[in-house]
């Protein structure tokens, strides 16, 4: 199950240097991750300073 990034996303970036697969990407109003590559670490999660991160 892999994980996505609400509208809470302060787009600091923090979960994109942490995920191991490359799988965020900065998008246009915040940073998506790409569900295909998303390996459900949940690094990204843990990371995120505002908790906008969650399982899809």
């Amino acid at each position: 199950m892999a994980f996505k990034i609400t509208d809470a996303c302060v787009s600091c970036g923090s979960c994109a240097s942490q995920c191991p697969v490359e799988a965020i990407k900065e998008g246009k109003d915040r940073f998506e991750i790409d569900p295909e590559v998303c390996v459900s670490c949940g690094a990204c999660a843990s990371q995120c300073p505002v908790e906008a991160i969650i399982q899809d």
